[in-house]
């Protein structure tokens, strides 16, 4: 059955030219009032940065209504582009109950004041090219993530302890951004590193089989109803690996798994669904062709449910999987940056589109008000556009003004988006 197409509001439009060009946005309660505020990553004027990582060239965060906070560092109108990540996540680091921004700025690691932007800490990097993401995970064992792991574009991870002590190293093949989860219940973290999974103390656990290219994104969830966390990752291939590695199910059908995201898509089907994106035709190759992607849905044991025929040029959409766009609604797929004309849009588990964002961009979501549904902001180089599944205000504090609380989705925010489910 075809699903109605839904209207967006649109809770408010917000100037974001002050922050520069070419910027991702970050959540987070910055300042503790009771809602999210935004802020603006600016990245270096690196250009080519299939080698060498970005670094932060400038941070601005702006309140909900558009009010302008703060802003470290100084925009360049030749800022590079997202062609990798930035190295910047919002973070309560040091336990004080109050977030920091964390990001690798004129070659260090700095901790700045989420309120004020004001530097709270800095420290060296481990290496020069230390900079590609930002991972925080518990590695020590403690009551809360404190640890941070920094690796280079795609050889070498730096995990280290709250102080930036070194704690160890790894060499191999990480990926995009490495996930970290306590899949054996110890109480610390292991990481899944690109193909291998790691223990809390950098030792390799297991590996992939028969793998190519690198991790481009990893989940964890319970897919097949077992009661135990699975590892899906998109690559080369689409895999699923239990918890020990043993290797569940490939789904060898794409070209790339650029993208992948789990979900209750579909209530018919049993478990969890992975939504997927695969690049079909790449533009950056050399052989001059015209890109093309299609998105796809696979069932809990890899079998194809369906995939895009698609009609329309573009080859780099993202998606990820929102929840509760409304109060009952199911898991939906997010997709956006798709070109050729295809705004951001909603998809249902039978790939019908059921919101249609009337703006082009790029986009975040969360619940900005703490109300119990997820906001989408659709955002470009000059203007954030705030759109939710029915009016609100934004000026509102559902909360009574206590800080929303930061969801490790969003202190794990990256250009290649995994996630838990």
């Amino acid at each position: 059955m075809k699903q109605e197409t839904l209207d967006a509001v649109l809770l408010g439009e917000i100037d974001i030219s002050a922050a520069g060009p070419r910027c991702k946005m970050l959540l987070g309660d910055l300042n503790g009032d009771g809602r999210l505020e935004l802020l603006l990553v600016q990245p270096d004027n690196r250009q080519d940065v299939r080698y060498i990582p970005h670094q932060v060239q400038c941070l601005t965060a702006f309140d909900l209504q558009g009010n302008l906070l703060w802003q470290t560092g100084t925009p360049d109108p030749g800022a590079g582009s997202q062609g990798s990540d930035y190295p910047a996540q919002i973070y309560d680091i040091d336990g004080d109950d109050k977030l920091e921004v964390l990001c690798v700025m004129d070659d260090q690691f700095h901790v700045f004041d989420g309120a004020t932007g004001k530097k709270k800490e800095s420290y060296p990097l481990p290496d020069p090219h230390a900079h590609d993401c930002i991972i925080i995970a518990n590695l020590s064992g403690g009551e809360r993530a404190t640890d941070i792991i920094l690796k280079d574009r795609y050889h070498k991870m730096w995990a280290l302890d709250r102080h930036f002590n070194l704690l160890w190293t790894h060499e191999g093949n990480p990926g995009h951004f490495p996930w970290v989860y306590d899949i054996n219940r110890d109480g610390k973290d292991e990481v899944m590193a690109g193909y291998d999974l790691l223990d809390s103390q950098g030792r390799l656990l297991w590996g992939c089989k028969d793998l190519d290219e690198h991790a481009d994104c990893i989940w964890v969830g319970d897919v097949n109803g077992d009661g135990e966390p699975e590892l899906v990752i998109g690559g080369s291939v689409t895999v699923m690996y239990d918890r020990a590695g043993k290797e569940l199910w490939r789904h060898e059908g794409s070209v790339e798994s650029q993208h992948i995201a789990l979900g209750r898509f579909r209530n018919d089907l049993p478990g969890l669904q992975i939504a997927g994106l695969d690049r079909l035709v790449r533009e950056d190759d050399g052989r001059g062709l015209k890109g093309k992607d299609a998105m796809f849905l696979l069932d809990s044991e890899g079998r194809e449910v369906w995939k895009e025929d698609r009609k329309t040029d573009g080859w780099l959409t993202i998606i990820e999987t929102l929840r509760h766009w409304e109060a009952d609604s199911p898991d939906y797929i997010l997709a956006y940056r798709r070109g050729g004309g295809v705004f951001p849009t909603l998809y249902d588990g039978r790939m019908n589109p059921v919101v249609q964002f009337p703006a082009n961009g790029y986009a975040v979501h969360a619940d900005l008000l703490g109300r119990g549904t997820e906001q989408v902001i659709i955002y470009n180089d000059l203007t954030a556009s705030i759109y939710s599944s029915k009016f609100a205000k934004l000026g509102e504090q559902p909360s009574g003004g206590r800080q929303l609380p930061q969801p490790k989705r969003l202190y794990s925010s990256t250009l290649y988006p995994g996630g838990e489910a």
